[in-house]
């Protein structure tokens, strides 16, 4: 029972496991941050535009 136990406590690659889990999460948080600040820049842009080119077609009528 003994060698069980040290041998056990020997393995590390369930924490490898969870490291790389950690990292995967990390990296997601990450991208999915980055697009909806890119996200939302875009559409604050193109609203402009469209509001651009509404009143500019609103004013040839």
């Amino acid at each position: 029972m003994k060698k069980i136990f040290a041998r056990l406590m020997k393995d590390e690659s369930g924490a490898t496991a969870i490291e790389y889990g950690l990292i995967a999460a990390l990296i997601s948080v990450a991208l999915i941050a980055g697009a909806t600040t890119l996200g939302n820049s875009l559409n604050s842009t193109f609203n402009g535009l469209g509001g651009k080119l509404t009143s500019t077609t609103a004013g040839k009528l």
